[in-house]
């Protein structure tokens, strides 16, 4: 059993729940088991809502951790009203956009974290992005942008801590990026194998480990015809493991423990 000292141990237990007028998009959020030692933000994929992905994330009951699913900023034209996206994927003809750029769904991603930490008394090192396919992206561009703009030694007023850690699923970095120290923010890059994606290039481990230090690839599905979100267990175990490293338990008198995690 891995204790220590937490910054967080002096913080309330129970968070303050976000508030919709201060957040840039429709959202839910699911209080913890009664101690909000982790968030859990989700991100859903390219033609979706947050709806299931709130649900999916109640469902996990990681201890202690609060569950936020954010709905992307954006409707697909031309699609039913349930369809979002995080930046602009298609053209106005209707062909897919080859070098997306994800401002848009970084900005909502900024808002809503400066109000988690201005406004909820949540820390950086508590939120754990989990992001599936064009929501993996945005997690995971917003993770460099983090480090560069608010931890990096290099960059001017740098003066926070790093996200607790990112799971993408099939999600890629839209950038290629250079980074020197790299963000310590601990990665799991999550996908199937080759023949089964649609969204993740062969050599997308190639641009996280120029920008992350700490980057884990599991290849979920072998054998199977599933695409899509991680959907057994088996497929959901690896994402387990790696949350049962990453994410803090508080225990009381100024200590927590790294969880030991398990397979709902």
């Amino acid at each position: 059993m891995n204790v220590k000292e937490t910054p967080s141990s002096s913080a309330p237990k129970a968070k303050i729940a976000p508030d919709r007028k201060a957040m840039p998009t429709p959202f839910e959020y699911f209080p913890s088991d009664g101690t909000d030692e982790n968030l859990l933000i989700m991100l859903h994929g390219l033609g979706d809502t947050h709806r299931p992905f709130a649900r999916a994330g109640k469902q996990l009951r990681l201890p202690q951790t609060a569950v936020l699913a954010i709905c992307a900023p954006s409707q697909i034209p031309f699609m039913d009203e349930e369809s979002y996206q995080w930046y602009i994927s298609f053209t106005p003809l209707g062909e897919v956009v080859e070098r997306p750029d994800p401002t848009p769904g970084l900005n909502v991603l900024s808002k809503a974290v400066d109000h988690l930490l201005r406004d909820c008394s949540w820390s950086p090192h508590q939120l754990h992005l989990f992001g599936f396919a064009q929501g993996g992206s945005v997690a995971a561009e917003f993770g460099l942008n983090w480090w560069k703009e608010r931890c990096s030694p290099t960059s001017a007023g740098a003066s926070t801590s790093p996200l607790g850690s990112i799971v993408t699923v099939s999600g890629p970095l839209l950038s290629y990026p250079t980074l020197n120290p790299q963000a310590t923010t601990p990665v799991l890059v999550v996908h199937r194998p080759p023949q089964q994606e649609t969204t993740f290039p062969g050599d997308s481990l190639v641009a996280f480990r120029k920008g992350y230090r700490d980057v884990r690839e599991v290849v979920i599905g072998q054998g199977s015809t599933r695409t899509g979100m991680p959907a057994s267990k088996d497929e959901w175990e690896p994402i387990m493991r790696f949350w049962s490293e990453h994410l803090g338990r508080r225990m009381g008198d100024g200590l927590y423990e790294v969880m030991a995690g398990t397979v709902a």
